[in-house]
């Protein structure tokens, strides 16, 4: 076994005896699992089928035999009988078949949906997904999910039970070969292991070529999709000229790719094409001549031949199935990259996040956060606490700062260190700049899941009224009618409905991402006047541009990291409880409010 892990290592391809240990780990959880009683019921009738085909296969060449020395003799009721004795066997053999085939079809089926089930449960944990995402360390875990996972159940499966089947079928056709010529027997063997050393050698490319084919394969098609999600605005710039030039050099890879492929499927083609011919011959040649000299009957010639392709079939397999085996390979290796970038453990360098719900506020303590790219350090010792009540403005030279800053407030950045300490997932909102409206109702789209049957339709219309989104409810027919969002609604339209969703849901603090580039000034202007009438505390990443007069505090990081937290320039807003900053870490790093700012009073914003 080591020589056929060090082989695809230079293949390139990272098979090795722990990923074969998870994957038997796989199939113990299986068998543990809720479906794991039914699969094993299938299993068990698979193998009952499969004894009953091998004993039916090997009745059968002895019904071929008499029934051929019938046809010899000119025995008219032995051809008779045996033609209706052989039509018999062949209808069970028939039924047993197509009820195997069945039986293995339901359990590749059950086993796929167990095992997509568990796959996609972990993707969608500890966003595992956005990991995957921003990491580029796993390229379609899409594709993976969906198509890997087809093809591993189901090929698991028939190599499981083509190995078995043969393991019966040497069994059962060693004595019947060995009966009729012990030297027809050992040529068989012999003929086998050459052969499947030289379709090894032959086609160990393909490994490394199948697993390359199926990444380009979704890269293609990911770059197609592409083109779909943004039909109206790759038309209204006219970029079909790029794109094209893209999807080109995408086939292109592709198809270089699968010609090399077609290469080694040529070369093996011509080598196992051989091969089973030879296996028609290769009996009469050593059994024709007991027959000629009297030693053996007519119908020993057509056994042996039943007899000799069945047990080559069976020695065989790596020959016969060499190009399935290298796919299903590559698979295999595929999907345990899968699972090791799914469980790959949070950077040991990450700031913490902690949940503090009786504590009331957003803070961030002694909090430094780096750039993932060339580790240049983008906020350097925040500790800033914004109690409920404060709105605060974040403005920052540089923009990936903001985006760290609003990442790592909700668990999603690993460069840095320090803590944050939030309410919790329920007592703060997070919403991105271009506003996400997933697939489904309107009510499923404006409430968490799990409150749809909980929330009166009034207070959803309500809602909506406050936001002036009465008319988006007339396009979408009604609460509890499945649309697309985006091309039924408005960019701003869909900011406003998001907007809905953090009124309905009523948290302690909301996190907005530059809501003013959606939106116009003066709607912002409502929105924020909205959350403050509702108690709902807003931080907002902003422009330059961006009033103000709505916040009571203005965050600023400069390019080196280093911050201040000061009131807005324009201070004609009510003046909310003080924003808590630790002492600056550095000279001039942070400038400090006054005890006159804390208690000065402004007049309410309209």
């Amino acid at each position: 076994m080591p020589t056929v892990w060090s082989l695809l290592k230079t293949l390139g391809v990272p098979i090795t005896p722990d990923i074969w240990h998870r994957f038997f780990q796989m199939l113990r959880d299986l068998n543990r699992s809720n479906v794991g009683g039914m699969a094993r019921w299938l299993f068990i009738l698979l193998i009952v089928f499969m004894f009953s085909i091998n004993g039916l296969n090997v009745l059968n060449s002895y019904v071929n035999r008499d029934f051929m020395t019938a046809i010899e003799h000119q025995n008219m009721d032995g051809f008779v009988g045996y033609a209706l004795l052989y039509i018999g066997v062949m209808g069970i053999a028939t039924v047993v078949a197509v009820l195997y085939r069945y039986a293995e079809e339901r359990l590749g089926l059950l086993w796929r949906k167990w095992l997509t089930q568990q796959a996609i449960d972990r993707y969608l944990t500890d966003r595992t997904y956005f990991r995957l995402h921003t990491s580029d360390n796993l390229s379609n875990p899409d594709q993976r999910i969906a198509e890997d996972i087809r093809a591993l159940t189901a090929t698991t499966l028939s190599f499981t039970l083509m190995f078995l089947n043969a393991t019966f079928t040497v069994i059962a056709f060693s004595g019947v070969l060995w009966s009729i010529s012990p030297l027809l027997f050992l040529v068989a063997v012999a003929y086998a292991i050459l052969g499947s050393l030289l379709a090894i050698y032959l086609g160990k490319p393909l490994v490394k070529l199948n697993y390359d084919q199926l990444d380009r394969e979704a890269n293609f098609r990911s770059r197609l999709v592409h083109v779909r999600e943004n039909a109206e605005s790759v038309a209204l710039l006219r970029r079909e000229g790029r794109l094209k030039a893209r999807l080109r050099d995408r086939l292109n890879d592709l198809t270089d790719n699968f010609q090399h492929i077609i290469q080694i499927n040529r070369n093996l083609g011509f080598f196992t094409t051989g091969y089973n011919y030879l296996i028609q011959i290769i009996p009469a040649l050593l059994v024709a001549p007991l027959f000629i000299r009297g030693q053996a009957d007519f119908g020993v010639i057509t056994q042996s031949a039943v007899a000799f392709a069945h047990l080559l079939g069976a020695f065989s397999l790596i020959i016969t199935q060499f190009q399935s085996i290298s796919a299903y390979t590559a698979v295999v290796a595929r999907l345990n990259a899968l699972r090791d970038a799914m469980h790959e453990p949070r950077p040991a360098q990450a700031p913490s996040v902690e949940f503090n719900p009786a504590g009331g506020s957003i803070a961030f303590e002694d909090l430094t956060l780096y750039s993932p790219r060339d580790g240049r350090p983008l906020v350097q010792n925040l500790s800033v606490s914004i109690t409920a009540g404060v709105c605060l403005l974040v403005r920052a030279t540089s923009e990936s700062t903001e985006k760290a800053l609003f990442r790592a407030t909700a668990d999603l950045w690993n460069q840095g260190t320090g803590r944050i300490l939030h309410p919790g997932h329920d007592e703060i909102f997070f919403l991105p700049e271009r506003p996400y409206l997933p697939p489904g109702t309107l009510r499923e789209v404006l409430l968490r899941t799990g409150q749809e049957k909980g929330v009166p339709d009034w207070q959803i219309c309500a809602s909506l009224a406050a936001l002036n989104l009465q008319h988006a409810l007339v396009k979408a027919g009604g609460l509890d009618v499945e649309q697309n969002w985006s091309d039924l609604l408005s960019l701003s339209e869909q900011q406003r409905l998001a907007f809905a969703r953090v009124l309905l849901a009523a948290p302690q603090f909301v996190f907005l991402d530059h809501p003013s580039r959606s939106l116009s000034e003066c709607a912002v202007g409502e929105l924020l006047n909205l959350l403050r009438l509702r108690d709902i505390t807003y931080l907002t990443l902003g422009d330059v541009g961006d009033d103000p007069r709505f916040y009571d505090r203005l965050l600023t990081i400069a390019d080196d990291g280093s911050w201040q937290v000061r009131p807005p320039a324009d201070r004609r807003v009510a003046q909310r409880p003080a924003v808590v900053a630790a002492p600056a870490r550095r000279s001039g790093d942070f400038v400090g409010e006054t005890a006159g700012d804390r208690d000065e009073q402004l007049p309410l914003s309209g």
